[in-house]
């Protein structure tokens, strides 16, 4: 297993700012209650996460592969979906970027978005935590 950093030069320096590109695609295929959670300082493997809701598993599979065609098309290879016609939770990694879509029930399930927004505690806190 490979344990090099990502290759980033799929995202091309002239293409529209990533996030611009997700929410406004989510918004032509009117996703419902679409939610932009920022994770800076929360983790280094994004710096946003979308959560977005769909009608039907049908709606979900549209929204994902036309996002998917809209980066490819602004110039952003290796974009993957996974969940595409299976599952009531579709996942897109969009390298700095990762959009979830979810079906009613299981948003309200997991309740991710509510996970992710919660500050850490400080370093401090953590490590005298950790002391005991």
């Amino acid at each position: 297993m490979s344990t090099s950093a990502p290759d980033t030069s799929a995202a091309p320096a002239s293409a529209p700012a990533l996030l611009d590109i997700v929410t406004s695609s989510l918004e032509a295929d009117k996703a419902i209650d679409a939610v932009v959670v920022d994770l800076a300082g929360k983790t280094t493997i994004a710096d946003a996460m979308v959560v977005a809701t769909g009608t039907s598993q049908r709606h979900l599979d549209t929204m994902a592969e036309k996002l998917v065609e809209r980066l490819k098309a602004a110039g952003y290879k290796g974009v993957v979906a996974e969940g595409v016609g299976e599952s009531s939770w579709v996942l897109i990694d969009a390298f700095d970027v990762i959009v979830h879509l979810f079906r009613a029930e299981t948003r309200e399930l997991y309740a991710i978005e509510k996970l992710w927004s919660v500050a850490p505690p400080a370093r401090e806190q953590r490590v005298a935590l950790g002391a005991d």
